[in-house]
């Protein structure tokens, strides 16, 4: 039989489509509407975010950073100098998976785990965007790998910049310093918008003392990127300002001289010229390389550096605080002059020891010379340096009247040349022993500080300053390491001023009565610096130390043979020349030295050099 559909099936399925076909066109309504908010949303609320983002992906803004400034020397040697170096850098927001990065390009290039660990710090003292180094001066065969390698590391690039390099390496490095990446504390310090792009900074010496000038102003550039990050094109450019140039009055030759001249001695030398402050010499010994910290020295580097007593690190010129011995005896001889306490030819006995008068222990502060020197005037205790003389002078001045014209000098206080972290050694006084120490000042502290010794603390640029003054004879003149800046935009160029000042004597005749007797120290028949003499064409004024590095007991004598070299006395010299016209004025402090004698050849041999190469003859003063 045959089958027949019902009829009223008809109506069923057309309900049923209806139904379907409602639902159907309302999620089509549905997702319109929601394709349609989305749309508005994106295009009207978050045009502004999108629209950046998308031109960022087309348009970059780099930073340019500029070139640091050169430091030459007073002959225009160059001391610190800028070298084409490749560095491996990444941008954080361009890298999908940093560690598989890290982990790739360490398969390609040398990465040591210091390199890892400085640029994990790096990355969060930097923005997403920003470069961040990874690794600096790649060789040619590192580079050529990456190149090939490039694609495989988006957000990874090589980077062409000029480095700082110090060609002279371990000379002039206290006085020059080096650079150094940028910290996290100088990150908070520096105008982070005009160091984009700089990953160094001047860490010690001129460069940090100087880094405004040094650094110059960064510039930027507007350039079109391919989906990779390639450079297509430079859309427009403010290029930047470069550092300006140093030009010293370092003289690196006559430093090297210097240098050698003080041999093995832990140290310092410096070396300036009178009438204008120039520092010609700046040298403390022992020294250590600045390019070994420009991209972060190793740990085992830095704690050699560290280990043991010569501590390379520290600057002795400007940090190191020694007594001055008997190279303070002219400025105590011309505070008796000025006070009136002594005439030039009023004599002391000098019987080989001193008593205070009125000292019921009858301690004797003896003198280097066992036997004595007998009676001594002026001229001769400061020739054959007589410890009794100026025992006796120390103690009709007082320890006050000492403190108040050595002061004058700059004894106590800061020199204020362009370093940072000069100290200013120490000048006692009997206020200062009350306020530091909470005691009175007893009468042979007076007797050993006019010798140079007890508390009395000078640093080497001190001496020299205070040896320049006498040169002088009063006028004092900032001592300074920078002699003109040169601007590298337009070529022109800035000298510095130092600050100068005149000591006044109530009698001007007794710079002369001082220079003499100092003179007598070298020219001298009995001079403790009177081997230095010989075959010298030109006439010097100076004065010999040796400061005691431990205390000896009464019923002792000092013997150098049978004491540790850290123990020995340290050896001084100050002096200036030519006599008649000096050129030049000289300290030198060398630690363990022994004599002052032997430190006045050292002297000589910087003085030597310096005239005969700028007066192009002997001088006879």
């Amino acid at each position: 039989m045959a089958y027949r559909t019902p009829v009223g099936d008809y109506s069923s399925d057309a309900r049923l489509f209806k139904r379907r076909a409602n639902v159907a066109a309302l999620v089509a309504v549905l997702m319109l509407i929601a394709l349609i908010s989305r749309l508005a949303w994106l295009e009207i609320v978050e045009f502004a975010h999108f629209s950046n983002l998308s031109e960022n992906n087309r348009v970059r803004l780099m930073a340019l950073p500029p070139n640091r400034g050169l430091i030459y020397d007073r002959n225009g040697v160059v001391l610190a100098e800028n070298r084409p170096t490749f560095h491996l850098e990444i941008v954080p927001e361009q890298v999908e998976d940093l560690e598989a990065t890290l982990k790739g390009l360490a398969e390609i290039v040398s990465l040591r785990k210091q390199d890892i660990e400085r640029f994990r710090t790096a990355l969060r003292t930097h923005r997403s965007f920003e470069s961040v180094s990874l690794r600096t001066r790649l060789d040619d065969v590192e580079v050529a790998r990456l190149a090939v390698n490039r694609h495989r590391f988006p957000g990874v690039d090589i980077s062409a910049r000029l480095s700082r390099h110090y060609p002279h390496g371990e000379a002039v490095v206290h006085a020059i310093g080096y650079v150094g990446r940028i910290n996290e504390k100088e990150l908070g310090e520096i105008d982070q918008g005009n160091y984009s792009g700089t990953s160094h900074i001047g860490k010690t010496g001129l460069e940090k003392f100087y880094e405004t000038e040094l650094h110059g102003t960064v510039g930027q550039q507007n350039v079109e990127v391919n989906a990779e990050g390639r450079i297509l094109r430079v859309m427009d450019k403010v290029p930047p300002i470069p550092g300006n140039d140093l030009i010293l009055s370092l003289d690196v030759e006559l430093q090297k001289v210097a240098e050698e001249a003080l041999g093995d001695f832990a140290g310092s030398i410096i070396a300036m010229v009178p009438q204008t402050g120039e520092v010609l010499v700046f040298v403390s010994q022992p020294m250590y390389d600045p390019n070994m910290f420009i991209h972060g020295i190793s740990f085992a580097n830095y704690k050699a550096l560290q280990k043991g007593d010569d501590k390379p690190l520290f600057n002795r010129a400007l940090f190191g605080q020694y007594p001055p011995g008997s190279t303070l005896k002219p400025f105590v001889a011309m505070a008796g002059l000025e006070n009136k306490v002594i005439g030039e030819k009023q004599q002391v006995k000098c019987k080989g020891y001193y008593l205070l008068p009125g000292d019921k222990t009858e301690r004797k502060y003896r003198d280097w010379k066992k036997e004595g020197h007998g009676p001594a005037d002026l001229g001769k205790a400061m020739e054959e340096s007589c410890d009794v003389y100026f025992y006796e002078l120390s103690r009709m001045l007082g320890i006050d009247r000492i403190h108040d014209f050595l002061a004058k000098f700059g004894f106590g206080e800061r020199t204020g040349i362009d370093l940072l972290g000069e100290r200013r050694g120490l000048l006692p006084s009997s206020e200062w022993k009350r306020r530091a120490r909470g005691t009175v000042w007893y009468p042979g502290e007076t007797l050993i500080a006019g010798i140079g010794q007890g508390y009395m603390l000078t640093t080497p640029i001190q001496l020299a300053y205070a040896t320049a003054t006498l040169a002088n004879r009063g006028l004092k003149v900032q001592p300074h390491l920078l002699k003109e800046i040169r601007n590298r935009a337009d070529g022109s160029t800035e000298s510095f001023v130092p600050e100068q000042s005149k000591i006044s004597l109530r009698d001007p005749q007794n710079w002369q009565v001082i220079n003499d007797s100092m003179k007598r120290v070298v020219h001298g028949t009995w001079g403790t610096a009177r081997l230095t003499s010989w075959g010298l064409k030109y006439k010097m004024a100076g004065k010999t130390g040796t400061a005691q590095v431990f205390g000896i007991a009464q019923d002792e004598e000092y013997d150098e043979e049978t004491v540790a070299r850290k123990l020995r006395d340290h050896g001084l010299f100050i002096a200036f020349a030519p006599y008649e016209n000096p050129l030049i004025a000289i300290a030198v402090v060398a630690e363990n030295g022994e004599h002052g004698s032997k430190m006045a050849r050292v002297a000589r041999k910087v003085l030597d050099h310096y005239l005969n190469k700028d007066t192009g003859k002997n001088n006879d003063g």
